[in-house]
């Protein structure tokens, strides 16, 4: 497994997701996954879900600029840092972003999203 392919695979599957259909991302977390959005903490799937599902806006388009990844313990695990631009739908000017995702495997062979770190960057 290539820890490069699975991040840029993850990455380009997560932000498609959420820019076409948010709820889907659902799945992508479990009942101890934790996502920090801007400095609030969500715990679980259901609530990381309604969280996204909240934001101030129905339409976005991320444009990727870097994705960093390391291989993280023994588990088989892996850290996915992004980096980017967020453009809101009537907005001219697009927000800098950085997201941190901690993936772990599943018996399946796949992956989920243990902890998500999220922040806008602003200058």
């Amino acid at each position: 497994m290539d820890p490069n392919a699975v991040a840029k695979a993850f990455v380009e599957h997560y932000y498609s997701t959420f820019d076409t259909n948010r709820g889907g991302l659902a799945n992508l977390y479990q009942d101890g996954s934790m996502l920090t959005f801007e400095g609030q903490p969500f715990q679980g799937a259901q609530n990381i879900a309604a969280k996204l599902a909240s934001l101030p806006f129905q339409q976005c388009q991320h444009a990727i600029t870097t994705v960093d990844c390391q291989p993280s313990g023994p588990a088989g695990g892996m850290l996915v840092f992004v980096s980017g631009n967020l453009q809101l739908a009537g907005e001219q000017h697009a927000l800098k972003f950085s997201q941190m995702f901690h993936l772990m495997p599943t018996p399946q062979g796949s992956f989920y999203v243990q902890n998500d770190i999220f922040r806008l960057n602003y200058a």
